[in-house]
């Protein structure tokens, strides 16, 4: 492990001084031993929860443009076409979704170099990540890559039943490094990547990916 995400401090910060203060309030009250002993288990327990959930895995990113890398740890859930309405303006794409669970590291990163050409926030509901229609019901933020052969790649992150907080960094205009930190999911979700039909997929439902390591697909090549 590299270190713990700035995306945890607060959520950290405030269990260590919960259970700093619950110390201070049972040396002055003193607390039945069970009562005081199981809230300080309770409150260990979540610490150490917070610290894996917000921990920052020490990997060297994959960086090759020709090939779409992962944007988040996880399971292949969806390898489907579909026709896809925002942005690309109904455009028949394939789509690629990574299923991230609690125990998965939550950082999201740029899968390819590009453009950041779109960005939009939408809110919506919680259904569980895996329902098919989280993609377009839920809680998500799209972003829009463009590359420098001008394909377009289609980014989703999607809150679910218990990620109730999306981080994305991408802003319209911005330059989208390979291997950089996009954003953040907050207690698992999903990512959903909608690519050229002509590209090679190169994994397939259930199979476990990396991010910023494992290719999901590989580039077609443009003149």
């Amino acid at each position: 492990m590299k270190g713990i995400h700035k995306e945890g401090f607060s959520w950290i910060t405030k269990t260590i001084v919960a259970l700093l203060g619950l110390s201070g309030v049972h040396y002055f009250i003193q607390f039945p031993i069970w009562v005081y002993g199981g809230l300080m288990a309770l409150g260990l327990f979540w610490l150490v929860v917070l610290l894996q959930f917000f921990r920052v895995p020490a990997r060297t990113p994959v960086i090759d443009p020709l090939r779409l890398i992962s944007p988040a740890d996880g399971k292949v859930v969806v390898v489907e076409p579909v026709v896809v309405d925002e942005w690309l303006g109904g455009v028949q794409m394939r789509q690629i979704s990574v299923f991230m669970s609690p125990v998965n590291v939550h950082i999201n990163w740029y899968p390819l170099p590009g453009k950041v050409d779109y960005f939009k926030y939408h809110p919506g509901q919680y259904l569980v990540a895996w329902h098919p229609k989280s993609s377009t019901l839920n809680e998500r933020s799209a972003v829009g890559l463009t590359l420098a052969d001008g394909q377009k790649v289609l980014l989703r992150q999607i809150a679910g039943v218990l990620a109730r907080k999306i981080v994305c960094y991408a802003k319209t205009g911005d330059e989208a490094i390979q291997g950089k930190q996009m954003g953040f999911i907050k207690f698992g979700s999903r990512v959903d990547l909608f690519i050229p039909m002509d590209w090679e997929v190169l994994v397939k439902p259930g199979d476990k990916v990396t991010g910023s390591i494992t290719a999901l697909a590989a580039v077609a090549k443009r003149n």
